[in-house]
């Protein structure tokens, strides 16, 4: 029988980090970069910068829960950005950086809110996954298009190599 696939919707900072992490990881299918939870229709990478949408940068992940689950994707994300700075990962400031979880049940909100608990500090907001804009074209699959650009080098490329030395049993084939 064939499992239905699952969603996932988080923010920790620049979308380009955790599409480049959450796409190594096995059970993904595919990640997403976009913009949730804000009050602009449609939003861009341009008004979402500008910090006045409300709108966070986040990654949409389709994965299998036969492979993986939730709260594996949460270990990964609460491993991969400082789920206790408000508003700023790195050189990233502002609250379309800011760490978030946007469930989409109450069994994925009942995970987060656990696993949250556990981190002194930690200031993720926790909310109801409202409607979903995907970013642009030329963001998808940036790290891998632009391996060598400096923001990937610098900030990107040590998230990927963090995930993949402390969860190397996560990696895909």
């Amino acid at each position: 029988m064939m499992s239905e696939n699952s969603l996932a919707t988080l923010g920790g900072g620049c979308f380009w980090c955790l599409e480049a992490v959450f796409s190594r990881m096995k059970g993904v299918i595919c990640v997403t970069s976009g913009y949730c939870g804000g009050r602009t229709e449609n939003p861009d990478y341009e008004s979402v910068c500008g910090g006045e949408t409300g709108h966070a940068e986040v990654v949409r992940i389709e994965y299998d829960p036969a492979l993986l689950s939730y709260r594996e994707i949460l270990e990964v994300f609460f491993a991969i950005h400082d789920p206790t700075t408000l508003n700023r990962q790195g050189n990233d400031v502002g609250s379309q950086y800011r760490s978030v979880i946007f469930f989409h049940d109450a069994e994925q909100e009942k995970i987060a809110r656990e696993m949250k608990a556990k981190i002194d500090g930690a200031v993720t907001e926790i909310l109801f996954a409202k409607a979903f804009h995907p970013a642009e074209e030329w963001h998808r699959n940036y790290y891998g298009k632009n391996p060598f650009q400096p923001y990937c080098r610098y900030v990107v490329e040590p998230k990927v190599e963090k995930f993949e030395k402390n969860f190397p049993g996560k990696l895909k084939a």
